[in-house]
């Protein structure tokens, strides 16, 4: 309820992509503008929040229209499987799976490949920035990773875990919870298509566009994250926005931080697309 009302957009509809075990993937496509092949649209594949057990496309359909509305750029928003009848790494799985087929397989609905980016929210934003390091690693080139609020690792051990333990929307209980569905044991808390703050190397990714909650369990891995990213030389746009709680950026009919949040990334948004030469400035 406290949730944008759906924009209207001149293009939404289904799609599907194929999988690595053969499992179609369901995508939703928003787009400003009808798809053309002739003039291909910069494109977003989004991944959607839920700690990797809730959440779906037609939850986030609303947060979706928004970024393609505000953005300009397609947004492909991904129903990757879920825990507990996918553990991991599913999940991850199914997201670097659908960017592969987009960056191949892109041109066919009017994404631009040359400007492709990944981003999500939350469980969402940990899996973008479990793609951008894979998509490194296959010389896949990403304008762009976008990430709201995202979880790093699955420790209780920074100030903000235990400041906002209870009380802030998300609690280390559902934490806790969410990942004891969705992770086989212990060995994967360090697995970095997880935890990306665990992988070898943070050199060579994408520029990284970042917004974390003040109020949240996870805003201090995200800011360590940030900080991980500058040091290994990347391109890094990290924003506190205080005072609100996890999710804060689908309550935007009570917190004007929602609507900032979500036009600074669409910023971040039109600006790697002027830079990776896909719109003019």
């Amino acid at each position: 309820m406290l949730d944008f009302a759906p924009a209207p957009l001149a293009l939404c509809d289904a799609l599907d992509c194929p999988s690595r075990d053969g499992v179609r993937l369901p995508l939703r496509r928003y787009a400003p503008r009808a798809a053309d092949w002739q003039s291909p649209q910069p494109t977003l594949l989004y991944l959607h929040g839920g700690g990797f057990v809730i959440g779906s496309a037609a939850t986030h359909d609303a947060l979706c229209r928004q970024l393609a509305l505000r953005s300009g750029w397609m947004v492909l928003s991904l129903d990757y499987r879920l825990a507990p009848e996918h553990r991991f790494p599913t999940a991850f799985n199914d997201s670097f799976d659908a960017l592969q087929w987009l960056h191949a397989h892109g041109d066919l609905i009017g994404a631009d490949t040359r400007c492709l980016a990944v981003g999500g929210d939350s469980a969402g934003g940990t899996l973008a920035a479990a793609c951008a390091l894979a998509a490194r690693d296959a010389a896949l080139p990403l304008a762009l990773q976008l990430m709201f609020y995202p979880g790093m690792g699955c420790g209780h051990d920074t100030p903000s875990q235990r400041r906002y333990a209870q009380g802030f929307l998300l609690d280390r209980d559902q934490i806790d919870w969410f990942f004891g569905l969705y992770l086989r044991g212990p060995q994967d808390c360090t697995d970095w298509r997880f935890a990306p703050q665990h992988a070898a190397d943070h050199r060579g990714l994408a520029p990284a566009w970042l917004a974390v909650a003040g109020c949240d369990p996870l805003r201090d891995e995200g800011l360590a994250y940030a900080e991980l990213l500058r040091r290994a030389g990347g391109q890094v746009t990290a924003t506190e926005w205080p005072g609100v709680t996890h999710d804060f950026i689908k309550l935007s009919r009570a917190l004007p931080e929602a609507t900032q949040a979500l036009d600074s990334a669409a910023h971040a948004l039109r600006a790697a697309a002027v830079q990776a030469g896909a719109v003019s400035a």
